[in-house]
């Protein structure tokens, strides 16, 4: 059984971290509202064109993307991914694996980090397919890790 927060508690731990992470949990939690509005009210292939070059995994583009990066980019790519995995918890709105993908991708791209969104799908249990999107930027398992074993890698955006 999960435990609810209230969001008295979610304040109080939210003053603990510090100005700049607290900054960077509110931007994250800005974009993954602005991720799921758009994956609402625009078409995907309108909002694709977004999201980079649309490639297959074997593109030596996705490799150079996901590759290790300078320390200050490694540095922001984990403070990044703990931002967005923090706020989708604490967001009152469901922001699963693709609007985290895509909230993460604007908050690196800002930055000047580049980074690779995976999708990849599998036969689902209760459904025909499951899809899931998953995001890797200098070196860094940045959000929707871990990736289920059945999980085929279908294309990727970089």
């Amino acid at each position: 059984m999960t435990e609810t927060r209230s969001p008295l508690k979610v304040l109080r731990s939210a003053r603990r971290v510090g100005a700049r992470r607290r900054a960077l949990l509110v931007e994250a939690c800005v974009w993954l509202l602005v991720s799921r509005l758009a994956l609402i009210f625009i078409p995907f292939p309108k909002l694709a064109g977004r999201l980079g070059a649309f490639v297959p995994p074997a593109d030596p583009r996705v490799a150079a993307a996901a590759a290790p990066g300078s320390p200050e980019a490694v540095a922001l790519a984990k403070e990044v991914s703990w931002a967005v995995v923090r706020g989708a918890a604490h967001v009152p709105f469901r922001a699963v694996c693709l609007p985290q993908a895509m909230a993460a991708q604007i908050m690196l791209r800002r930055r000047g980090v580049a980074c690779v969104m995976h999708f990849g799908a599998q036969r689902g249990q209760h459904r025909p397919l499951d899809a899931h999107a998953w995001l890797d930027a200098a070196g860094v398992k940045v959000t929707g890790y871990p990736i289920g074993r059945g999980m085929t890698e279908i294309a990727c955006f970089v």
